[in-house]
């Protein structure tokens, strides 16, 4: 049985079922029905808002300018994941309360007391914070769904015998679903920014989401005879589809209406005619064009013909393996392809079938949104072939499906969204191995959308399949991105630490120049031994003094009291930085000729072994093959940087972490994208990782500066768009640009 899912029906009817039955049977039953519904249609906005606040804290997190910062977004998010389950109970739970209490939200009566300003007090800047946010987002709520919510109040009020209900009375209302989020975050405890955050996710993805459930419980109370004949004051919402003149002033509000699928979603009410909106502006552009070819003649072919038409061309496309048949379709051409297949086998005197007005205009927006979409996607990638594979199902969809249009979350454009920013963005087009599972994947969703007759409960499988997939990618991208920059991190200590004790033994060789096997002691290995316990225990440690003393007795600094003890010590030094007991008892006992029984034996020379300590790996050396991409070494003396460079420098470290570059080789002229994980500061080392978390270039900030002042790197900035919205905007703002009217030129004088 799943555990999950008894959780949450449990919820649902602990926050479906009131507390005390004080109101007459039918209003008991029609609460409860009420809160139910609102709990039930709930869920799915209420998970999606803190997947994607979750998301957003990770992405802050990445670029965050401090490492307190970074920490307080990954310990928010780490709460948000282990509290989820917690804090849904939570908000139904209050949702539930505010239905069993909804006959003491009334406004008490005023009472004698002091005035106002006799009662001033300190208010909490956070609190106040807090308190505007969920108001304005109560009021944005409230403007939103205006019409059902007025509705909603009188039909709830008419159960319990009191005025209609409104503000935070109103227990499924903005006011009191906002304020209810907001509890249920308390024990979560996150920092303002935080709360902030997650009331603006709220507002977008369960505020905006809350018409279908208010038309339900509406729609049921009405059913049951609450109040059939009422209508709300304001102007009704759904008017009569007017005329559409061509004047300037229409075109530019179909405009508008156009650019709502790349919006944040439409407003209250009925729901933006954006399909009609696109092809009004199909048909300004075509007006405007000369030659406009008219349709032929014959019946317009019906839904299920078109079905048939576009079912049978993706079976034909499929039988093609070559890359121009998986290539993306322009309008014209998709039209030509289902004008053949709608009258294959009918004799050349029979009457032609033909696309309608309306088939014709949704086949021309989907093939220019494709075409809109394969310009914001990377070159020579792996992209360009899902997105021809898509093509026809998709348009299946669209042409069954006005929401495609209407809904920016329909599951077909989030799934057409999904796959092409995966394979943007993942997929580099080569055939390394990390990149076959993705590309494996992402093929068997393309291939079972073309198979399958389309439905939006097959989009909604096929996104939940590809999400999971790529969030299992992301968590292991985000682990080893993690392992690399801890790496790096510990290298620039290990660095710091090596640089202050070379510093500490130079001093000392001033002084005291050693020779022969106390050079290469002290140079290639104890230096090491300083280093570690200077990373370890700190510089004024008692530890790190006592190896300070150790080396001021082997350079003869201090006198030696004890010369077995002084070769233990070493001994244990050398092998904390990894030498071989062995070899480290013949190095001290060498050193040190502390007398007794030779215990490994006859020694090696001293020549010998400063050899092997030559030879020896340093402290943090990586035993492995050097990276795949590995930075060449600068020349000896690197030029001094340009004026250009030094702004450029200055530019990147000011940059956040997890700001992205292109890398371009000069040689191939292949585009590589990398991320920059993390910088020091002190020594202006940086680390770059792949989309997998993989290190590659790893480099100081004045050679990526170089790189960018060359042209060979540049920075990429952050795109607040999908590239869905992005091709939405681009295909709204050309057919916008083709039906504005053009400025006459000026005339030859006026130009000189």
């Amino acid at each position: 049985m799943d555990v999950g899912h008894d959780r949450r029906h449990s919820a649902l009817q602990q926050g479906g079922r009131l507390g005390h039955a004080r109101w007459p049977a039918r209003a008991q039953r029609l609460l409860e029905a009420s809160c139910r519904q609102c709990v039930e249609g709930l869920q799915e906005p209420l998970r999606r808002c803190l997947s994607e606040f979750e998301k957003q804290l990770f992405a802050q997190a990445e670029r965050a300018h401090h490492a307190a910062d970074q920490q307080d977004c990954f310990s928010s998010r780490q709460r948000v994941l282990q509290g989820r389950a917690a804090y849904t109970q939570r908000f139904v739970l209050r949702i539930g309360s505010a239905f069993n209490d909804i006959d003491s939200a009334r406004p008490a009566p005023p009472v004698a007391g002091p005035k106002p300003w006799q009662t001033l007090a300190l208010v909490d800047p956070d609190e106040q914070e807090v308190s505007m946010s969920l108001e304005q987002l109560g009021a944005r709520g409230e403007v939103r769904h205006a019409g059902v919510l007025y509705e909603l109040g009188h039909r709830l009020a008419v159960l319990i015998g009191a005025p209609p209900l409104e503000g935070l009375a109103l227990p499924l209302g903005p006011y009191a679903l906002a304020h209810a989020c907001h509890e249920a975050a308390a024990e979560l405890e996150l920092p303002l920014p935080h709360q902030l955050l997650l009331l603006q996710h709220f507002d977008q993805w369960v505020i905006q989401a809350l018409a279908p459930m208010y038309d339900v419980v509406n729609a049921h109370l009405q059913g049951d005879g609450i109040l059939p004949q009422l209508r709300s004051i304001p102007i009704p919402r759904h008017i009569g589809k007017r005329s559409r003149p061509a004047g300037g002033t229409d075109a530019a509000a179909a405009g508008e209406a156009a650019a709502a699928p790349a919006g944040s979603g439409g407003g209250s009410g009925a729901p933006i005619e954006v399909l009609e909106s696109l092809r009004d502006l199909l048909a300004r552009q075509r007006a405007g064009q000369s030659g406009r070819h008219g349709e032929a003649a014959g019946r317009a072919a019906s839904e299920q013909e078109l079905q048939s038409a576009l079912g049978a061309l993706q079976q034909h496309l499929a039988q093609v393996t070559d890359q121009a048949g998986r290539e993306l379709r322009s309008a014209a051409r998709l039209r030509e392809e289902l004008l053949a297949q709608l009258n294959a086998g009918k004799p050349g005197d029979a009457p032609r079938t033909r696309l309608s007005d309306e088939q014709g205009d949704k086949v021309e927006l989907v093939a220019r949104l494709f075409e809109q979409l394969g310009q914001q996607l990377q070159h020579g990638g792996s992209a360009h072939q899902l997105l021809g594979e898509l093509q026809l199902p998709v348009l299946r969809m669209a042409v069954t499906d006005r929401g495609f249009f209407e809904q920016r979350e329909h599951p077909a454009r989030r799934l057409l969204d999904t796959v092409t920013a995966a394979a943007n963005d993942w997929l580099d087009g080569s055939d390394d191995e990390s990149n076959r599972p993705l590309a494996s994947k992402l093929e068997q969703l393309v291939a079972r959308a073309s198979r399958e007759p389309p439905s939006a409960g097959l989009y909604t499988t096929l996104l939940a399949d590809i999400e999971h997939h790529l969030a299992l990618l992301t968590r292991k991208a985000q682990a080893a991105e993690r392992r690399h920059v801890e790496a790096a991190q510990g290298r620039e200590r290990l660095d710091q630490a090596r640089h202050r004790a070379g510093e500490l033994m130079a001093e000392r060789f001033a002084l005291s120049p050693p020779r022969g096997l106390l050079r290469a002691l002290l140079d290639r290995a104890w230096s090491d031994v300083l280093a570690l316990t200077l990373l370890r225990h700190g510089e004024d440690s008692e530890a790190f003094g006592m190896q300070l003393a150790i080396t001021d007795q082997l350079l003869g600094r201090l006198p030696v009291g004890d010369r077995r003890q002084l070769q233990a010590e070493v001994e244990a030094g050398l092998q904390q930085i990894g030498m071989h007991a062995e070899e480290a008892v013949q190095v001290a006992q060498r050193l040190l000729g502390a007398g007794g029984p030779d215990p490994v034996g006859e020694l090696p020379s001293a020549t010998d072994l400063a050899l092997r300590l030559k030879q020896h790996q340093r402290l943090g050396e990586l035993q492995s093959a050097p990276p795949p991409e590995p930075v060449p070494a600068p020349p000896a003396a690197a030029p001094e940087p340009s004026p250009r460079e030094r702004d450029i420098e200055q530019h990147l470290r000011q940059l956040p972490f997890g700001s992205w570059f292109e890398f371009v080789d000069p040689a191939s002229g292949r585009i590589a994208r990398r991320k920059l994980a993390w910088y020091s500061p002190v020594s202006g080392h940086c680390l770059l990782v792949s989309r997998r978390g993989q290190r590659g270039e790893e480099m100081s900030l004045t050679q990526l500066a170089r790189e960018v002042a060359s042209g060979r790197a540049c920075e990429v900035p952050a795109q607040p768009e999908s590239l869905l919205d992005r091709a939405w905007r681009s295909l709204t703002g050309s057919l916008r640009q083709a039906t504005a009217p053009r400025r006459p030129a000026p005339p030859e004088d006026a130009r000189r």
